[in-house]
């Protein structure tokens, strides 16, 4: 298939409230998709049903050609198809060793079945210096994760992805409560995803940090697909407008919906 994940008619429904209404989505190979919307619109059940966290009600899903069976498809499964999700702040283990946070649930064992720390923390370190570009001195493979920067630990957590070549990379929120300088850093390492051939979906409420490294935009609000952008035909100004009228509409819809309803 042309696409790396493709959606079709994507339905799913929590208790009788419905979170997406016939999604259609795909992103491509060496892609990255920003995914916009308002807090409730469904991004995040859209990553987590490509993420096995949750399973779908109707429709068709393929992931690298293969039709998706939602009763069996799970987060080991998709895993194993090379699905990665960076789920803002509990990526990591904030009191462990960045070696143990890239290793953990996949660790380097030795013929007796042991943990290799030596080749842990040896590989740690071509990551740093590979995927993770450190350069600098006071951050090593036995550093502490709490004692790294917000934008440095979304660089573990992305590197480790890479490392064990996800593809694709989902990354939720990934520069929330960041400051500039940290944020510039996590579009950097999602720049060298795409430059590694790989391809990333990509949720923020952020456009203007989601617009500089993504290919593509779709924006989903109240369950719905409300718009496919390319980034080669539209500025960022065109849409962040686009969107904000798009907002004003529903507002003035619900508005007169509510009239009607109240004569």
């Amino acid at each position: 298939m042309d696409n790396l994940v493709e959606m079709k008619k994507i339905h799913k429904a929590y208790d009788g409230v419905v979170a997406l209404k016939g999604i259609d989505f795909q992103i491509g190979y060496n892609e990255v998709v920003g995914i916009l919307g308002d807090n409730g619109a469904g991004k995040s059940t859209l990553i987590k049903i490509i993420a096995g966290v949750h399973s779908f009600d109707k429709g068709e899903m393929y992931i690298k050609g293969k039709r998706i069976n939602p009763k069996k498809h799970s987060v080991k499964t998709a895993r194993n198809m090379g699905v990665e999700t960076v789920y803002q702040e509990k990526a990591l283990a904030e009191k462990q060793a960045l070696w143990r946070n890239i290793f953990i649930g996949r660790q380097i064992t030795n013929t007796l079945g042991f943990i290799n720390i030596k080749k842990e923390q040896e590989e740690t370190d071509k990551i740093m210096r590979d995927l993770m570009k450190f350069r600098g001195v006071g951050v090593g493979a036995d550093s502490i994760i709490r004692t790294l920067s917000g934008g440095e630990r979304q660089g573990v957590a992305i590197s480790r992805a890479m490392y064990f070549e996800a593809d694709p990379v989902i990354l939720d929120e990934p520069t929330m409560a960041l400051s500039l300088q940290e944020v510039k850093k996590v579009l950097n390492f999602i720049e060298s995803i795409k430059e590694k051939g790989k391809s990333c979906i990509y949720i923020s409420h952020n456009i203007a940090n989601v617009y500089p490294v993504s290919d593509r935009f779709v924006a989903i609000d109240r369950g719905k697909v409300v718009g496919e952008f390319e980034r080669k035909d539209i500025s960022l100004q065109e849409l962040s407008e686009g969107l904000i009228k798009y907002t004003e509409e529903v507002i003035q819809n619900k508005q007169e919906e509510k009239g009607k309803s109240n004569e």
